[in-house]
């Protein structure tokens, strides 16, 4: 993330110390990924937003738990004029973390505290530009669920590990979809799938 701004990289840095002192007493990412925190979560996350236009202004991020990726994408287009991340998450515990570091860091996002399907979380969101997703769900039931949220021109960005070939599969058993898959530049075995032009079969 060297083509980062200084302050976006305090905004960063504040996070990560957040994240490392919640841990002690919030489960927010797994213990073996502590000690290669910056590739293993911030650098997986950021890469989302070289796939993305910056017309790419209002987000959804689903099942944000620690806040990977939505967070960090958040911090690092704080700087575009009417971008908005929504965090989407049904952990009590883990909203007031994200809350936390949204009010440390001053990112563009709003936590809502609900599960994705829920009706009211959809009206208060509605339709993006964008979807986000990462270790939240299989493609299928994330589909299902982004289908309320997708519109002509949304975009949805979920990371994905080897079983992706699996997903897309039984993905398509219910759904047609445009898909571009890019190799993961933080995970050897993982892949970023933006995905177009959903509709059910």
């Amino acid at each position: 993330m060297a083509h980062v701004s200084r302050e976006t990289m305090t905004r960063l840095a504040s996070y990560e110390s957040l994240l490392q002192k919640w841990q002690n007493s919030i489960n927010l990412v797994s213990k073996s990924t502590l000690d290669d925190v910056w590739r293993r979560h911030f650098w997986d996350s950021a890469q989302i937003l070289d796939l993305a236009s910056e017309n790419h202004l209002r987000w959804a991020d689903f099942g944000s738990g620690a806040g990977f990726p939505g967070l960090v994408l958040a911090i690092l287009a704080a700087d575009r004029s009417g971008f908005h991340m929504n965090l989407v998450e049904s952990d009590q515990r883990k909203s007031v973390f994200l809350r936390e570091v949204i009010r440390e860091t001053g990112a563009p996002a709003t936590v809502h505290t609900s599960r994705i399907e829920d009706p009211a979380t959809l009206g208060a969101v509605g339709s993006c530009d964008a979807l986000s997703a990462r270790a939240c769900a299989p493609l299928d039931r994330l589909l299902t669920w982004s289908e309320a949220y997708f519109g002509s021109a949304t975009e949805g960005f979920f990371l994905k590990g080897a079983m992706v070939d699996e997903e897309l599969t039984q993905a398509r058993k219910s759904w047609t979809f445009r898909v571009t898959s890019y190799p993961s530049r933080a995970d050897p075995a993982g892949s970023v799938l933006k995905v177009e032009q959903l509709a059910r079969v």
